[in-house]
Order: C-alpha cells, then sequence, then structure tokens
C-alpha cells in the first residue's frame, strides 16, 4: 500500500519535474509513492524507473466533457491503492482529484500558479471554484509567499505551507571559462550561433504564461543597440507556430531539450518573461548554474533574487520596452554579470536546494500523518532516528489572535466548511504578508524565532528547510479515510463542467 499517491496531469516541464524529485526523494525515504498521471510523455516511464507505482490517467489538460471520466479515474486509482495520503499537482489534478475525493482521505493540493492567473474573463468563475475546494483540502503548499498571497486575494485561505521550489545543486553546477568555450563552440557547430555572440536563453514551455512573444517584441531594441546579440527560445508548446512567424532576426527556436544544463552554460544571461508564475525552476536552475537571471515581477521572482539584484534583474511583466532596456544593460556588462551569477549560485545553495524542500514535503505531510517517519531517518529502524541524522522539521506556526482582513471579496481567517476552527494563524497571516526570511510571525505581526533548522548547515550536514520555508495551520483536523466532511456535496455528471478554468497553469 502507498503512503502517497501523487496525481498530475503535465507530464513534461516545471509540475512534472517538481513531481520526480518528490517521488526520488519519498522512494528513497521509504514512502513507497505512487503516480496517477497520462500514460504518454516521459513522466510515467521515468517515475517507474525510480521505483514509484504509475498508474494510467489519461487527462486532458483544459475541463471539459471528460471531465466525469477523469473524476471516476482519480476515485478508482485511490479504491485500488488506498494511499494515505493525496498530494494533488497543478489545476487539473486539484479539479477531479478535490471532486473525487471529498475530503474524504488527507488531501495536499499544490496549485503550482492558481488556475485563475490563466483563466482570463473566467477569472472570477475559476476563484470562485478555488474558495469552493478548500473544504476538500487539507493542506495547500504554496512554492512562494507571493502565490499564497494571491490566493488569500481571491479569498482562498486554508492550512498549509509555503515550501520554495528547490533543485538539484549537485546536477545544476556552474562550468569554467574553458568548458563553456566548448559548449558554445559545439552550439556553433549544431545551431549556428556565433561562439563569441552576446546570447540570450529563455527556457520554458511556449505559451502565453511564459510571456515569450513579449521578450520576441522587445529584441528589436535590443539588437539595435547590439546587433551580434542572438536569442535562443528553448522549449515548445501551444504558442510555437505564433512565436516563430513573430520572431524578428536573431532568434533561435531550439526545440525541447532533456536537459537544458548546456543551454545555460552557453547563455550570457538568462531571461524569463513570464505573465504569471508560482515560482519557476527555470530562474533556479541557471542561477545555480552560475548564470544571471532577469526576470519579470511575478510571484516568486523577488524571493528566489537575492535582494541586491532586484534593481537590475527584475522588470514589469508584460514590458517589452523595460525587458529591452534591462537586456542591453546586463549584455553590455560582463564584469557585472559575473558577480551577478557567483551571488546567485550562492543564493540557490543557501534557499533552495532540493534536498531541504523534498525534507519540508515530508513534514508538511507529517502534520497530517504524524507517524511518517521524519526527513533524516532510517525508515527501516522504527522512525526514531538512531544511528541518523537528526530529522529537519518545519517551523512551528505561532498561534494568533487576529483573523485575516477581509477586502475585495476574501473570505475571513475559518474555511468554509470548517466550523468551529480558529482563525488563521503564521507567518504573515495578512493578504500579502512577506516577512524576513526563515521568520515565523504571530500575534500582531511581531516576529518570532525561527523553529527548526534554517539555511544551508541544517542539522547532521544536512541542508536545512528553504528559508522561506513556514507553515500556516488554525486547529489541527483529524481525517478519518472514507468518511465525508460536513456540508454540501455537489456532483459532477458526463457533459457537466464545474466553474473552473484549468489555462496554463505551471511549466518550467
Amino acid at each position: 500500500m502507498p503512503v502517497v499517491l501523487h496525481v498530475v496531469q503535465p507530464t513534461t516541464g516545471g509540475v512534472a519535474r517538481v513531481v520526480l524529485d518528490l517521488l526520488r526523494d519519498q522512494v528513497a525515504g521509504g514512502l513507497r509513492p505512487a503516480l496517477l498521471c497520462p500514460p504518454t510523455g516521459p513522466l510515467a516511464p521515468t517515475a517507474r524507473a525510480l521505483g514509484a507505482t504509475v498508474l494510467p490517467w489519461p487527462a486532458g489538460r483544459e475541463p471539459g466533457p471528460g471531465l466525469a471520466r477523469e473524476t471516476a479515474g482519480v476515485l478508482r486509482a485511490v479504491e485500488a491503492l488506498s494511499p494515505r495520503l493525496i498530494h494533488l499537482h497543478s489545476a487539473k489534478a486539484g479539479l477531479a482529484g478535490r471532486l473525487a475525493l471529498r475530503g474524504r482521505y488527507p488531501t495536499v493540493f499544490q496549485p503550482h500558479a492558481w488556475s485563475f492567473e490563466a483563466a482570463g474573463p473566467l477569472r472570477p468563475v475559476a476563484a470562485r471554484w478555488e474558495r469552493h475546494a478548500v473544504r476538500w483540502t487539507h493542506r495547500l503548499l504554496w512554492v512562494s509567499e507571493r502565490e499564497r498571497a494571491a490566493g488569500l486575494d481571491a479569498g482562498v485561505v486554508a492550512d498549509g505551507a509555503v515550501i520554495p521550489n528547490g533543485v538539484d545543486t549537485a546536477h545544476f553546477t556552474p562550468l569554467d571559462s574553458a568548458a563553456r568555450r566548448g559548449v558554445r563552440a559545439g552550439l556553433h557547430a549544431v545551431h549556428a550561433v556565433p561562439p563569441r555572440a552576446p546570447l540570450v536563453v529563455c527556457v520554458g514551455r511556449l505559451s502565453r504564461q511564459k510571456g515569450q512573444d513579449v521578450l520576441l517584441r522587445a529584441w528589436p531594441r535590443v539588437s539595435r543597440r547590439l546587433p551580434g546579440a542572438r536569442l535562443v527560445l528553448v522549449g515548445d508548446g501551444p504558442a510555437g507556430e505564433a512565436l516563430r512567424i513573430a520572431a524578428p532576426r536573431g532568434v533561435l527556436f531550439a526545440g525541447a531539450v532533456d536537459d537544458p544544463r548546456p543551454w545555460y552554460a552557453a547563455a550570457d544571461l538568462v531571461v524569463q518573461p513570464s505573465r504569471w508564475e508560482g515560482m519557476a525552476l527555470t530562474p533556479l536552475e541557471a542561477m545555480a548554474c552560475g548564470r544571471p537571471v532577469l526576470l519579470t515581477d511575478v510571484a516568486g521572482a523577488r524571493e528566489c533574487l537575492p535582494e541586491e539584484h532586484l534593481a537590475s534583474c527584475l522588470v514589469p511583466p508584460g514590458d517589452p520596452r523595460a525587458l529591452a532596456s534591462a537586456t542591453v544593460g546586463l549584455l553590455a556588462d560582463p564584469a557585472a554579470r559575473v558577480a551577478l551569477g557567483v551571488a546567485a549560485r550562492r543564493r540557490v545553495r543557501r534557499d533552495h536546494d532540493l534536498r531541504g524542500t523534498a525534507a519540508a514535503v515530508r513534514e508538511l505531510y507529517r502534520t497530517l500523518l504524524p507517524d511518517l517517519p521524519a526527513p533524516g531517518t532510517d525508515p527501516t529502524d522504527g522512525g526514531d532516528g538512531s544511528g541518523a541524522p537528526d530529522p529537519v522539521v518545519l517551523p512551528a506556526p505561532v498561534p494568533a489572535s487576529l483573523p485575516v482582513p477581509v477586502s475585495h471579496g476574501r473570505a475571513g481567517g475559518v474555511v468554509p466548511g470548517s466550523a468551529g476552527r480558529g482563525p488563521e494563524t503564521g507567518a504573515g497571516a495578512g493578504p500579502g504578508a512577506v516577512t524576513r526570511p526563515g521568520a515565523v510571525t504571530g500575534a500582531g505581526n511581531n516576529p518570532a524565532p525561527p523553529v527548526g533548522p534554517v539555511g544551508p548547515g541544517g542539522i547532521g550536514g544536512r541542508p536545512g528547510l528553504p528559508a522561506g520555508a513556514r507553515v500556516f495551520l488554525r486547529r489541527p483536523r483529524g481525517v478519518v479515510p472514507g468518511r465525508l466532511p460536513p456540508g454540501p456535496h455537489p456532483t459532477v455528471r458526463a457533459g457537466q463542467t464545474p466553474p473552473v478554468a484549468d489555462g496554463e497553469a505551471g511549466g518550467r
């Protein structure tokens, strides 16, 4: 019987990468994870090779007439596997999974960027669904403080934790100058990229979310200032054809790649011009490789950049003029780029090491299943940690007496369908609040010392939690598998679509 069942629809890109990273950690930690995902694409065979149980779930990206079948597929998988906890990733799994389970099993939902960010004119409808679905969500997992704040602004109030994304800092590493020259020579031979041309690289799904169209509109301004500069878009996706038609001179479409590290190594600057995110993986990967990054000011961007980089490496989303100006400024200053890359690498190693992120996710699970082995313990010794490093623990929530303020239609501090529960507490309970890294905040927003290890040192030589990890819990809620929570339980019939738009949330 698996301990954790992950349910996910995207089989490529950032969401799939996050799922694989968690599966790898949980297989090693003895949690016997299982995965429910579409059978096409690389996710299922890779997860199976890691040792996870994999079941097929032929789900489409968008909600539609197939939703009833997809919802039934989740329920069948849960009944067949009897997992102790279900972890739903991104909008489609969050939709079908919560409709199927209705809170009968401990359920963690990780938006990977909110569905309503992608919904356009349907944003109010999508936000209404998210507010409704929290009654069936025992924990929300946000990857940035700003993602959590966006949920609060939409009235989505639930127990959960902010756990910033992490990357494998042993896999994504800088190359020395000689190795970089070798990479550039190889790209020149294969893609005709001039080996000494200033090179801007953008890695991600070709989609409206990722904003490559804004970068293409900015590129003529860059070319006028730096005629030899080249831009490479790495990835594919639904906007690929339109982007190729709109691309000016000096732009190369490299297609999807299994390993983006050669492109990071070759890049003088990595640009991520997204319209919305939770916390994108591409900037973290590039920073881990020692490359400077230029980001748009969307969720997660400010939190992953060193504070001293905000003035030169952050621009408003959807602004090609600002994007072009910042790109030219960074390309024209090689010494500054080197310094930015060194600081970026240091920041990711300290705050976004994958091991700390995976440990924090397991500790979030332990708030629902306290008997799970703690990260850092040997699952074969009964979970007492004898002979193993001490466990890594999430910062403890500090009780607060103030509910979340109500504005813009925001619900108060109580989750719908959770009568008798107290107000929201913990770090930054107010809308949009962002506390200093590693801090836990209590009543009146007074800082309290963090509980548990924070930073690169951790315990027993292991990395600690990501510096931005915070837990937000009210009163503990017991979950009895098979027992429906109080409240209405609407059904979805064939051909009926509930009020949600999946859009393009998630991705690299």
